[in-house]
């Protein structure tokens, strides 16, 4: 709406480029009493001009005076008003719509983050149920192997510790599941009448980016931030011309028809012509004027030199950050790899009497954070 508001304001200001037309009619009941040659200085509206008149101090009798017209006015030159006008209200146009499109890149940012949160969520829930089932398995071994003689009792008592401590992290990851499902939500616009609705098991592949100067000049070139603050120059200088203007004469064409009477028959006149105006002397105003757009625009030249500093500092740090994940991806698939069969050779000794129940548990613990780190790391990629 500020975007549409924005442009209807540049509609306004080339308005002034086409004839100002407007009409007036009055009808007054009013004295006639003489002013003779008096001179005054007209007050607002269509003033009786200067007359002998019918009476002299006369205040009971009254008569019909109207008078209607219509006028017109032509914008001609004026050395950059008008037009810097138009030339601001446009760049303060695009400098919203580049506003809009930061709310737009915002909002996606968002609610991509909020989608991967919850995909993130939904995975680490499977990975402690696949913990709650294999530690009741292996619970239920520790007390066969227990009630038969074969094992202490310390380690039925410890398997148990571990599924308890295994449901716990389930309810918690249920309730971020549920955490995250409410932020994607939110940030879709959904509130509490949000459908029901299926969300993707993994995150989408991240793809390669380009090299990094790639990347920074792509960014420089598409940032609405960055375009907004050069919109925001724009529309100051043109203001620089705007007040410049008034440094030099103004110029323009007026006409108009026009009927006024009194009782009888209205008389008919109309004219034509050109207006030239010039601010002679303004208390230096045009000055400070002039002076303070220039800062204006200087301070926006410098927010400009500084955000693109700031866009190269951030597209690199982001480019490593990619870097790093893809890294923390491969080495957390081969920590998966290494927890699963770490596991699985835990179990079998444990099976075969050779290991002990920590042992046991210690990789049933390190088997679910490799699972839940390589969900974390494939998120942040994707980021």
């Amino acid at each position: 709406a500020e975007a549409a508001a924005a442009r209807e304001r540049s509609g306004e200001a080339r308005s002034a480029l086409l004839p100002q037309v407007g009409a007036v009619a009055e009808y007054l009941r009013a004295t006639d009493n003489g002013i003779g040659n008096t001179s005054y200085v007209p007050a607002f509206g269509i003033n009786r001009a200067p007359t002998t008149g019918r009476n002299v101090n006369q205040l009971s009798e009254t008569f019909d005076n109207y008078v209607a017209g219509i006028s017109a006015f032509q914008y001609l030159f004026d050395f950059g008003r008008t037009r810097g006008r138009i030339a601001e209200r446009d760049a303060q146009a695009d400098a919203e719509n580049a506003r809009l499109g930061l709310v737009e890149l915002d909002l996606a940012y968002d609610v991509s983050r909020a989608f991967l949160d919850l995909v993130a969520a939904k995975q680490t829930v499977r990975v402690f149920e696949s913990a709650v089932a294999k530690r009741t398995e292996h619970l239920r071994e520790a007390q066969v192997k227990a009630n038969a003689g074969l094992r202490p009792d310390i380690d039925a008592v410890t398997a148990d510790a571990e599924l308890a401590r295994a449901k716990l992290a389930l309810v918690a990851a249920q309730n971020d599941r549920q955490t995250a499902k409410a932020q994607l939500d939110y940030a879709m616009g959904l509130g509490d009448g949000a459908p029901e609705y299926h969300v993707a098991d993994a995150p989408p592949d991240a793809g390669a980016p380009d090299a990094i100067e790639a990347c920074v000049a792509r960014a420089l070139k598409h940032r609405p931030d960055l375009a907004m603050l050069v919109d925001e120059a724009r529309a100051a200088g043109a203001r620089v011309d705007q007040y410049r203007s008034d440094y030099l004469p103004r110029f323009g064409a007026v006409a108009g028809v026009n009927a006024r009477g009194q009782e009888s028959e209205p008389a008919g006149n109309y004219y034509a012509g050109l207006v030239v105006s010039w601010p002679i002397f303004d208390g230096f105003a045009t000055d400070h004027e002039v002076a303070e757009a220039k800062l204006h625009q200087d301070a926006i030249s410098h927010s400009i030199d500084d955000l693109r500093q700031r866009i190269s500092v951030q597209v690199k740090r982001a480019w490593l950050d990619w870097s790093a994940a893809i890294d923390r991806v491969a080495k957390s698939e081969k920590a998966v790899a290494a927890a699963q069969l770490q596991l699985h050779l835990a179990d079998e000794r444990y099976a075969n009497g050779l290991g002990s129940i920590i042992e046991l548990t210690d990789a049933e613990r390190q088997d679910t954070q490799a699972a839940a780190d390589l969900i974390r790391a494939r998120v942040d990629l994707s980021l």
